[in-house]
């Protein structure tokens, strides 16, 4: 998978970004080190000035890239849906047995992400982190049906869908695959999240993964 992955695009909506990033070299700093950035300082703290000043670029540089903060947060979220959902199909296509894909489906979302040599510019452990922490901050917002109906969250929704079609391979007579579906890709995060900061609301720990207790929870959800 990982020479297969060396070429790969992840491909995001156009309307997120005014210029393409990938296509300079400035583009592809400016994504590298706003990934570090707001790992370290968190959204709120982080601006196009201060990431100026790091990469040693006018602030009105990284503007002709994305129109705001949110925006450029937009297209990091996007990034990893896309990023995450070739490693699913990758991980599943030649698995013939429905519940075998389905519990290695479940292992590729929820597990700890390692870092992709693939992307020199891109630390996905560190995005990850990110994702976990702001996963929601995309679209708790007042623009969040337009950017809708720009399909601004399709490959988000794309990823849920592809969860939930291996969910009914399992059992097509579950009356929730989209419910569970969006519940296992959500509830991975809030996990991980809970599993670092709030140790005592989840059983998720060193021993315990976030992986197993979802594979536990959908195979118990479903007709054996």
């Amino acid at each position: 998978m990982k020479y297969l992955l060396q070429d790969l695009k992840v491909k995001i909506n156009d309307k997120i970004y005014i210029k393409d990033p990938e296509t300079s070299v400035l583009g592809k700093k400016i994504i590298e080190y706003s990934i570090l950035m707001i790992y370290e300082t968190g959204i709120e703290s982080f601006t196009f000035k201060k990431l100026g000043e790091k990469i040693g670029s006018n602030e009105s540089s990284i503007y002709r890239y994305f129109e705001n903060k949110h925006k450029l947060l937009l297209y990091l979220t996007s990034w990893y849906w896309g990023w995450l959902e070739y490693q699913l199909v990758f991980a599943t296509n030649s698995i013939s047995i429905p519940s075998k894909k389905l519990e290695k489906a479940i292992e590729i979302i929820t597990r700890s992400i390692q870092e992709d040599s693939s992307f020199t510019h891109i630390n996905e452990v560190l995005l990850n982190k990110i994702i976990i922490n702001e996963y929601s901050r995309p679209y708790l917002t007042k623009e969040v049906d337009k950017e809708n109906k720009e399909s601004c969250f399709s490959i988000y929704k794309r990823l849920v869908v592809r969860l939930q079609d291996i969910i009914k391979e399992v059992d097509s007579t579950y009356p929730y695959p989209s419910s569970l579906s969006s519940t296992v890709i959500e509830g991975a995060l809030h996990h991980h999240f809970l599993k670092e900061h709030f140790p005592s609301l989840t059983n998720c720990n060193e021993k315990i993964t976030p992986t197993k207790y979802f594979i536990d929870l959908v195979f118990n959800s479903l007709k054996k």
